[in-house]
């Protein structure tokens, strides 16, 4: 059924950056003058609206490249539906070719003012019309080809933003327990050991370790010891109570939480690890006692302490002491009850000879 607000004249199959016209108009000979001027012109699809106040609707619907628009019409401003145009998302970019029978500079400029791109009296010659049509059409269609450039670009880094997080997870964690894994655990403990050395501040560490493991492992196999891991992973990652904790399997069956806060803080998530393994037969996994790094003032009061037992795992196997990561580069300051060991600022000690809080 002919819709009388809308005809459109099929000049040719659409090519790749095919040129849109809409023509409003209330008067249908313009529409016509205008469709015979581009009726020889390839690549071409014509549109006209004889009714001014669908004019936004039937832009949004076929999407043109280029808008042809008088000024004069009943019932509707031709100053006003420009700006109806610029205010709408759909039709924000698209060029307007004003179409008038006034000259006035100051109809022009008011035209120019409310968003118009170009400017013609009726009826302009059918070659300049044309040519005026495909300049601003190219122009428009290659604003929406860079503008899908940028979003086609903009998916991508996001979804190569996404890729690298998920890599970055999983480059970082242990595949059998799901928490950070020794290569994370020792960049993390070096740069929080470096954050401390610059602020001044306490650092304290749990590393931790299932008793009786391997005869566990030998007795009822490496699915229950896999199993068995990963419950004592997940007890450990529920210490984690704030977003600068960091539990990581330290290797086998050696886990490590921390670093931060203080030594008092560190000896109350040790002692609250600690009941939930209680009381299981001697052939099931337990925690061991978590090793903690005492603050220079628990080193003066427990001289002894650092001796007691070395806990960072690899230490208790050969009876050298653990070393952390770049220790190398750390300052070792003597103690002045005389003892020595690694100590940094502001309490920090302990590196190489933890002493152990707990139950054994």
């Amino acid at each position: 059924m002919h819709n009388p607000h809308e005809s459109k004249t099929d000049l040719g199959a659409p090519l790749d950056g095919a040129v849109m016209v809409l023509l409003v108009d209330d008067q249908a000979m313009i529409g016509e003058a205008v469709r015979r001027s581009l009726a020889s012109e390839a690549g071409i699809d014509f549109h006209f609206c004889s009714d001014p106040q669908q004019a936004v609707a039937v832009a949004n619907q076929i999407k043109p490249t280029v808008i042809l628009q008088d000024l004069v019409m009943p019932g509707v401003d031709g100053l006003t539906l420009l700006a109806a145009y610029r205010g709408n998302p759909a039709t924000r970019d698209i060029p307007i070719i004003v179409l008038s029978t006034k000259e006035e500079p100051t109809v022009k400029s008011a035209a120019f003012a409310a968003g118009a791109n170009d400017y013609l009296v009726k009826l302009p010659d059918a070659i300049e019309l044309v040519a005026r049509i495909r300049y601003h059409s190219r122009s428009y269609i290659a604003l929406q080809q860079r503008d899908e450039a940028y979003r086609a670009l903009r998916e991508s880094q996001q979804q190569l933003l996404e890729t690298n997080l998920v890599l970055q997870r999983l480059m970082n964690s242990d595949g059998l327990t799901g928490l950070s894994n020794r290569r994370h655990f020792d960049e993390y403990l070096e740069m929080e050991w470096r954050r401390s050395l610059r602020e001044q501040s306490q650092l304290s560490l749990l590393m931790i370790d299932v008793d009786y493991f391997k005869s566990y492992n030998d007795t009822f196999g490496h699915v229950a010891g896999d199993e068995a891991l990963r419950q004592v992973a997940g007890a450990i990652r529920e210490g984690c109570s704030r977003s600068s904790d960091l539990a990581a399997r330290y290797g086998g069956e050696e886990f490590a939480h921390g670093p931060a806060g203080h030594l008092a803080g560190r000896r109350a998530a040790a002692g609250g690890k600690g009941p939930a393994y209680g009381g299981e037969p001697a052939d099931q996994p337990r925690p061991a006692t978590p090793g903690l790094v005492p603050d220079r003032q628990h080193r003066r009061q427990h001289p002894g302490a650092g001796r007691r037992r070395t806990d960072l795992p690899g230490s208790h196997r050969d009876g050298r002491p653990g070393a952390l990561p770049g220790q190398e580069q750390w300052p070792q300051p003597g103690w002045p009850d005389g003892t020595t060991g690694a100590a940094g600022p502001g309490g920090l000690s302990g590196a190489r000879r933890p002493c152990v809080a707990g139950r054994h």
